[in-house]
């Protein structure tokens, strides 16, 4: 497939917010169980969710460069029963507004007790929105990746790994930014969010393994000569049958020399996991933490950036058979 740059970008950035938004309410969860000290709300929850907020805005910004007539965009929402883009549609707007009311509650200082749990825990409204954030958050990841996931004809694609891919490498990136971001607003927990996100990178790592193995393993269903209808044992194409490229020829390849492909594959192989491991846990030893958890976040973002790419190319559309190479 050709790879959309818009696309990828709205996908990384969403992701990226996705990700910090949970990393802000896994820590005013573990902050109201008294497993963390809390930090100030206005500098961490309220300048976090702004920061995410700004992630979401440019990740919008970015799609419209995929639309033709971006003005129709909100026709999509009429096929929700059916499309997961028309979900993704509903739900991404939905989260952004559930993360502007939660960092305004935050910014605010608006806490007041609306119940109290048997445990004696009180619950605020950030605390309702914070859990009507993640699931939209989880939500959303699930919209985004089953655009892709649910199209059975696109094997690379048509797999649970795609879903568990963007939720962890989405958490990943949004973890490896909250620690950066704690460094200065709220020092006292970085270990804690650098060592989240860590591990989230770690699990990342044996999840696009796992896929990029699935995928390396599979066997075209379809042949040449089903393709167009021929029986014939030996058929070679010597032509794409017209004098110019089409729809077909640009949508439906990258355009990309196989070294190309594997030369992305091992960048951010490289860029999205061990290097921001090494960032991270260097980080949290203390010295230098805001340069490196901020190389961390830096590196990790580039390389999800080739891993979308990758994603997107590497997939094998069906009428390549028909077109193959010479196209």
């Amino acid at each position: 497939m050709h790879p959309a740059f818009s696309v990828i970008f709205l996908t990384t950035l969403i992701g990226a917010a996705q990700g910090l938004f949970l990393a802000l309410f896994t820590v005013q969860s573990y902050a109201a169980f008294k497993l963390l000290p809390p930090p100030d709300a206005h500098a961490f929850y309220g300048q976090g969710s702004l920061l995410a907020l700004a992630l979401l805005g440019a990740g919008l910004v970015a799609s419209f460069f995929h639309l033709g007539r971006p003005e129709r965009a909100w026709r999509s929402i009429a096929m929700w029963r059916t499309s997961w883009l028309a979900r993704e549609v509903i739900v991404l707007p939905a989260f952004v507004g559930v993360v502007f009311l939660y960092g305004l509650a935050h910014w605010l200082n608006w806490h007041p007790v609306l119940m109290t749990l048997p445990g004696g825990l009180p619950v605020d409204p950030s605390a309702i929105l914070g859990v009507a954030g993640t699931l939209l958050a989880f939500a959303l990841f699930i919209c985004t990746a089953m655009i892709y996931a649910c199209v059975k004809f696109l094997r690379e694609w048509h797999s649970s790994l795609t879903v568990i891919n963007y939720i962890l490498l989405g958490g990943a990136s949004g973890f490896s930014l909250a620690a950066a971001f704690a460094v200065l607003s709220a020092p006292e927990l970085v270990s804690f969010l650098a060592g989240w996100a860590a591990i989230i990178t770690l699990l990342g790592l044996v999840s696009r393994a796992a896929s990029l193995h699935r995928n390396a393993r599979l066997q075209p269903k379809s042949t040449l000569q089903t393709a167009i209808g021929i029986k014939h044992p030996r058929i070679v194409q010597k032509a794409q049958g017209f004098m110019g490229g089409s729809f077909n020829t640009r949508e439906y390849f990258h355009g990309q020399p196989v070294a190309v492909l594997r030369g992305v594959k091992w960048f951010f192989m490289l860029a999205v996991f061990p290097l921001p491991l090494l960032f991270l846990l260097s980080g949290m030893q203390g010295g230098g933490a805001g340069g490196l958890l901020a190389a961390a976040f830096v590196v990790q973002y580039a390389g999800l950036v080739a891993e979308r790419w990758f994603f997107f190319a590497q997939t094998n559309h069906p009428q390549n058979l028909y077109y193959q190479s010479i196209a």
